[in-house]
This record gives C-alpha cells, structure tokens and sequence, in this order.
C-alpha cells in the first residue's frame, strides 16, 4: 500500500503578513484594527494581535546565549534558582535559628533574616546561625545601615572561625540609604548616601560573594508601579550607585558585583517575564558604560545582574485571600521563566495576619512545586525565539530606557528622590491604578469582581498583619534619627505610597460587615430572558461587591409582583433587570411605585432612554461603564446611615 505523506511547507503554500491581517480586517467587518485589537498597554507602548518571524529582524535580544554579554538570556547557563524564606531575628537569635533550621529541611536554601542593631554582637550571629552551613546556602541580611560594616566584619570573622573560605561565601546585606529616604523620608546628603555604601563595600572586601548594596526597587512595585517605572528607577538607582562607588574609588567590577536588585514581580504574566530579560541587557549596557579605559573581563562578568525578585503585595487581597495563591504562583512562574537568581513568594494571608506555619508551607511549595513536577529549573530562557516575548522584551527595554535617560536629565535618582519627584510621581501613577481599579479596568478577583457573596473577613483580620517581611518594619528605633535611618525630622521628605489595589473595596465591604443590618438587593427580573438573567448576574456581582445580601429571580410576570416580592424579603434595594428596549415602558411604571418609598431603585444598564428616566427623576444606573467603587460608596452612605 502506498505511504500518503504529507509536505507541509510543500502542500501550504506560506501566507504573508498583508494577508493575515487583511483576513482579520474583514473578520472585523468595518471595526477600527488598531482600536479593537491593537492593546495600548499601562507600560507605554503598543502590543499588536499578532507577530510573526519577520518581526524578530533588527532585535539585539535574539543574538547571544545564556551566560553571554549582555546578558538578556540569563546570567547562568542553568536555571536552577534560589528559592527564600524571611526569617525576622531582631528579637530573639535562638528562636530564629530554630526556624530557620526548620525550614533548611523543608527545601528553602536561601534565608534572609532581619536584624536589629542594638543586638548586634558575635555571639549573637553565632547563635544565630548556629547548626546552618553557611557553605552551602545563601544568607542574606537586612539591617540598619549604620550597622552593617559592623556585621560584615562579624560574618568574615565568623566565617574564618568555622573554617570556611570565606571568598566563596554567598549572601548578601541589604544596605540602601535610597530606599531609606523613599520609604522613611528621613532626608540624606548625596555624600551621607555614599559614604554609608562605599563603608559597607570596603568592610565586606574579603566576601566578594556578597552583595551588600541593594537596589530595592519592590517597594515601587509593591507602590503600584508599572514593569517598565520599576525598571526604569531600578536601573537609575543602580547606576547612582554605581556612579558613587567608582567616585569614592572602588574599582568598577568590584562596585558592579556589591550591587543586588531586589524587584518586586507585578501581576502581568508575559510583560513581568520580558521585564526581567530586558532588565539584565540594560543594566549590562550601564555597566558597560564604566569600563574606561577598557571593558575588561572581570567588568564584564561583573555586568551580570544579581536579581533577587519577590511577589507583589499590590495585588493581593483580604477577602478571597486564597486567591493571592493564584497570583503569586503566576507571579512566581514570571520570575522563574526569565531567569533570576532568587525568589522569595509573599505568603497569602500577609494581608490580614502574620503568616501562620501553613501560608509559608504553601508559600515554599509553590517553588518547590516549579522546580520538582514542572521543571522550570531544568530549561534555560525557554522564552528565547518567542516572536512576542522577544518583541515584548524589545519593547519593555526601549520604553525603560527612555524612562531612565529621563530621570538622568532631571540630575538621576538621588536628585529626584531628594526632591520628592519619584513620591510625587508614584503618588500619581498609585492614584491613576487605584481609579483603573475602582472602573474594573483593572480586574481583582474576589475583591471588585466575583466576590465571594458570603463570606466575612473582619475578624480574622489582626494588628501584625504584615509587620515583618524582607524589609523589616517589626519595631521602630528611637536612636535611628541619630544615625541617619530614622524618620523623625523636621525636614522629612515624601514617602512612597504604601496601598494596595483592593483596600478601598475592603474597606467599603468591612463598614457594610459592621453594620448593624445587612443591606438587602432584590433583582426585580421582567420581559426579555436572555437580558434580564444577564443583568440580573452583573448587578448581583456588582452590588455584592459591598458586601450587600444580593437575591436573584427567575422572573416576574408584571412589575407590581416584583415589588411585592421586594418588600417581602425586605429589599433595601430594587434593581429592574430588563432590555433596552422595555425599559421605556417597564422602568417608568416601576418608579412611579417606588418614587417616595425607602428602597433605592438602580435600572441595571445604560440604555438609549436614560435621559429621558432621568427626567422622571430616575438617578441610579449601574453598567459596565460606571465607577463601581464610586457607585457602592454613594449607595453605602444611604443605607448605613439611615
């Protein structure tokens, strides 16, 4: 029997660009192409439906392998990162171990721990890292600047005791007099900010494993920035870091290789994974840039960016909070996919509680679970030749530098951060999201759309909630101002923003939750089936996003029925559920029944006679179009203050 075989490039002939788009035009039979499918993203550039192999031509990413210069396919020519656990030690060194030590055994093989200065001693270290091989994992540490050559020389000394070589000794200490200024407003001189990291790095020469300079740029993330503002402010503050340790005569490889960058890791799967690759290619070129007189080798490795990357809080929420599994497992996988050395993955109940034993298990697992049945680890830039991951790195890169030849011309980071414009900026880039936000432009899950019509959150909710992470806010020292970390001042500069997404939707549903009456929504649905189930679904999960008693119905024959319904289950609110079309007949006959009684009548749409309801004196209309969060604080201030 003859073989039938089939040639696919033989048997298709190849379609060009022009023809896939034309087919997609008149698929669209007269809609704008760059309106309707063209996506204008937050980050500031455009992304197209589609991409093709012709559109890799001229893209720098595509030319170098993982472990090349510069550097955007990965640093390593594996992708086996360290997965991290925070452990807060200001208190008690014993107990800190014990965690610690626990957790070793648990998978994690990178620890960061919080530190406070006042306890800072040998033995203290000692104790704390008492039973650990230093040798095999990464340590890391976050304490007050001020503090921390005094650590550095603790940890050489330590390390030399235990007979380990201290050169290959991998870690990090998280000093960043930038972050300081950002998050504590505590205002420092340009000469103050690199005096406190050329101390540290001149201390910690005999680790040359260790990254004691930290470019924090999370809390931008964690402020509501976007990949390519946390980028473009991440690469400033690095090269003014840069900039201050070659002036106070460091070598340049030596200043590239003490500098660590801590990014957060937002929400958008693809466009965070891009920002990370392009990441590396742009801090390779500003390093790069040092080289004078030449680029030597030890340079070049150095231009390799250290990434240590953790899971926003931006997104995360109180109420259907198991949902935060869900974006940080995404957020993870970003992370994992394009590269970095480390991540750390916020626990999901951080929002309302200090994380109990359980939230980290999951939050370690989540790793675990990539690197042991999905395999990311085995697989170097799987992202590489991607026709849009390659464009989305190209265009994430080109936009970010942009952004970051911007702050240079406005004097750099510390110039802007000493004069309040990055605040300024992130203030109002944290108020445009929160209004994406409150318009469901920006979706949360279980907070602005498909909330949980039942549950309570209120009392789980406890004062510590998240009072110790990577960047430890367990206690406030007294004696801080005097050593330039406080915040106390009468000249305090602006602080970042500290929100996240969904409070404001938390807070509207918690005032409903401690009412004395739980308002009641009653779907008055009538005429048109398919358009009164459909409205009546979107007003249940608009309304319940206040956390109102929403009652559906399969429909009434006339309006009097349904309102007698209402007032039977008694209604606070009555929404019309109905078409376009009915509501010129059907609204007006309702609203003449409830004009002057106590419930509140919402028609559930914007349709064509709107004005013309209004004119009856109609005022409520819930669609897709409105302010939700606006809408539900109008409708709160009614019922909870009658």
């Amino acid at each position: 029997m003859a073989e039938n075989k089939v040639n696919m490039l033989a048997d298709f002939a190849p379609v060009s660009t022009e023809t896939w788009k034309a087919k997609i035009i008149a698929d669209l039979k007269g809609a704008d192409f760059d309106k309707k499918l063209v996506w204008r993203t937050p980050e500031g550039f455009n992304v197209q439906p589609f991409y093709r192999r012709e559109d890799l031509k001229g893209l720098k990413t595509t030319v170098s392998a993982p472990g090349q210069f510069p550097y955007v396919r990965g640093t390593r020519t594996n992708n086996d990162w360290a997965i991290r656990q925070n452990i807060c030690a200001c208190k008690n060194a014993r107990k800190a171990n014990e965690k610690a030590l626990e957790v070793l055994n648990k998978g994690i093989n990178s620890l960061g721990f919080c530190l406070d200065k006042e306890k800072l001693t040998y033995h203290f270290i000692k104790t704390l890292l008492n039973g650990i091989a230093a040798d095999c994992i990464a340590i890391n540490f976050s304490i007050c600047a001020c503090a921390a050559p005094k650590l550095a020389n603790i940890l050489v000394r330590y390390y030399g005791r235990m007979g380990y070589d201290v050169k290959h000794m991998v870690g990090s200490i998280n000093v960043d007099p930038i972050k300081n200024m950002l998050v504590k407003g505590k205002p420092l001189t340009r000469e103050q900010v690199s005096a406190k990291i050329a101390e540290v790095v001149k201390a910690a020469k005999a680790l040359p494993g260790y990254r004691v300079v930290g470019v924090n740029s999370v809390v931008l993330n964690n402020s509501g920035a976007y990949a390519t503002q946390e980028l473009a402010y991440a690469l400033a503050w690095g090269a003014e870091y840069m900039t201050m340790l070659t002036e106070a005569g460091i070598p340049n490889y030596r200043a590239a290789n003490a500098i660590r960058f801590n990014m957060g890791i937002g929400g958008n799967y693809f466009m965070e994974l891009a920002k990370f690759r392009a990441a590396r290619l742009l801090w390779a070129k500003i390093v790069e840039a040092y080289k004078a007189p030449i680029f030597t080798t030890a340079l070049r490795n150095a231009a390799k960016m250290n990434v240590s990357a953790e899971t926003s809080r931006f997104n995360m929420t109180i109420f259907d909070a198991y949902v935060n599994l869900l974006r940080t497992q995404t957020e993870t996988m970003s992370a994992a996919l394009a590269g970095v050395d480390e991540i750390t993955v916020t626990p999901f109940d951080i929002t309302y509680e200090r994380p109990t034993d359980f939230s980290e298990r999951i939050a370690r697992n989540q790793q675990l679970l990539l690197k042991e049945e999905a395999h990311f680890d085995k697989i170097v830039d799987p992202a590489a030749g991607s026709y849009y991951l390659e464009n989305l790195t190209a265009s994430i890169a080109a936009e970010a530098w942009k952004q970051f030849l911007a702050i240079q011309e406005q004097g750099g980071m510390y110039q802007m951060v000493s004069e309040g414009k990055v605040q300024e900026h992130m203030a109002s880039n944290l108020k445009a999201r929160l209004n994406d936000v409150a318009k469901r432009k920006e979706v949360l899950l279980g907070s602005n759309q498909f909330p949980n019509f039942t549950e309570k959150a209120g009392k789980k909710i406890k004062a510590d909630a998240g009072a110790c992470s990577s960047i430890c806010t367990c206690k406030t020292d007294k004696k801080q101002a005097a050593c330039g970390c406080g915040s106390s001042c009468e000249n305090a500069l602006p602080t970042l923003p500290v929100a996240r997404a969904a409070e404001e939707f938390e807070q509207l549903r918690l005032e409903t939750e401690g009412a004395k009456k739980q308002p009641v929504a009653f779907m008055l649905t009538i005429g048109n089936l398919a358009m009164r189930i459909a409205r009546a679904q979107f007003s249940c999960n608009f309304l319940a996003c206040a956390g109102y008693k929403v009652i559906d119905n399969n429909g009434f024959a006339t309006i009097a029925e349904g309102i007698k319904a209402a007032r039977k289950a008694k209604a606070d609110i009555i929404v019309l559920c109905s078409s376009d079309d009915e509501y010129a007949t059907l609204a007006p006959k309702a609203w003449k029944k409830l004009q002057n009684a106590k419930e509140i009548f919402i028609v559930a749409g914007a349709p064509a006679c709107m004005e013309d309801l209004q004119k009856l004196g109609i005022s409520n209309f819930i669609h897709v179009r409105c302010n939700v969060l606006d809408t539900l604080k109008q409708l709160n201030s009614q019922l909870l203050n009658k």
